[in-house]
């Protein structure tokens, strides 16, 4: 697939050349990575691919050893600072206090952020209404569910108002009713305007919030695009065929071509990437044989299909890529 250039003036996130190792191990080895505002960005890779350093460097809590980076339009070498003050944090691993109850937390963090008193407690009230922790704001934070603390960790990411919001691994551990609520926080916070760099290994995940996605793995980016963008990499997409007549099967089996047959089960598999016009050429084989079968459905590869094929044994040669656009991240909090 064609790479569009990118306008570093119109991304949040505009990365090139990323390096860093840990003595002779090579994480990062020279990775690229464009963010256009106002959408969710997903970083995937297996255990150690090294999306928490690549978090770790945008964000300024790690040093690269080589490459270059603009934060929100800030200089990441010149200007950590700005950039410090342009974007919010949430790790694998929540920041919450639990000595302490939801509320103190907020205020802890609008002290951090040098918020006057009364500004303070009215962002405290707001956040923690709108994450819905208003009647646990008194409770000591200890507890908290996991998904509560979770909602907690990215609630005191927003008291600086960030416009960028890294949220590395947010949803591990939380159970899937949880991970959903956390979903449709994320996907509230991109159509408010903010940013949101999501390293994740659920798939479904990526699949499910992110406009743009890449791949991670030995220290290279190995594919970038859309979630559909990606599953057209990989090969295996087919229409499936059933039928309850063997005659209709045999004549089916006859008039189409480059079919797999499964004669136990009178079932046909034709390979197809899914699209409409393939779709109606398998139909208008069927009436042209005069045939009609008891059931059709379309199998196209999924992003586990992807990610097994880009992290596994069986490479994937092609490579999808697409342009972004730009935002401005918000205060990082002072974990």
């Amino acid at each position: 697939m064609t790479t569009t250039p990118h306008d570093p003036h119109d991304l949040a996130i505009a990365a090139t050349g990323l390096r860093k190792s840990f003595g002779d191990q090579t994480v990062l080895d020279g990775i690229d990575l464009h963010v256009p505002a106002g959408t969710i960005f997903s970083l995937l890779g297996p255990n150690g691919a090294g999306k928490t350093t690549a978090v770790g460097i945008l964000s300024t809590l790690l040093s690269a050893d080589g490459g270059t980076a603009r934060i929100a339009g800030h200089d990441l070498a010149t200007r950590a600072q700005a950039v410090r003050a342009a974007i919010g944090v949430t790790g694998q691993f929540s920041a919450v206090d639990g000595l302490i109850t939801g509320e103190e937390n907020m205020l802890l963090m609008a002290d951090l952020h040098h918020l006057p008193r009364a500004e303070g407690r009215r962002v405290t009230a707001e956040l923690l209404e709108r994450f819905d922790l208003t009647e646990a704001a008194k409770k000591p934070a200890s507890t908290y569910s996991g998904g509560m603390k979770r909602r907690l960790d990215i609630a005191m990411t927003l008291v600086g108002d960030p416009r960028i919001i890294f949220l590395d691994e947010p949803t591990t551990g939380l159970d899937p009713r949880s991970r959903h609520t956390m979903w449709q926080i994320i996907r509230e916070l991109v159509s408010g305007g903010t940013t949101v760099f999501l390293t994740t290994q659920y798939l479904e995940e990526a699949d499910q919030l992110a406009d743009r996605i890449a791949v991670l793995h030995g220290g290279r980016i190995v594919a970038e695009g859309t979630a559909e963008e990606l599953k057209r990499l990989v090969p295996g997409g087919h229409v499936r065929l059933r039928f309850s007549d063997p005659a209709a099967y045999e004549r089916a089996a006859t008039a189409l071509r480059e079919t797999q047959r499964h004669d136990d089960a009178l079932t046909l598999q034709i390979p197809s990437d899914g699209s409409q016009r393939e779709l109606r050429a398998v139909l208008d084989w069927l009436d042209a044989a005069g045939v009609e079968a008891d059931e059709l459905s379309v199998h196209t590869p999924d992003l586990d299909d992807v990610f097994f094929a880009l992290t596994g044994n069986h490479p994937v040669t092609a490579q999808a890529t697409v342009p972004a656009p730009a935002t401005t991240p918000a205060e990082e909090t002072a974990r």
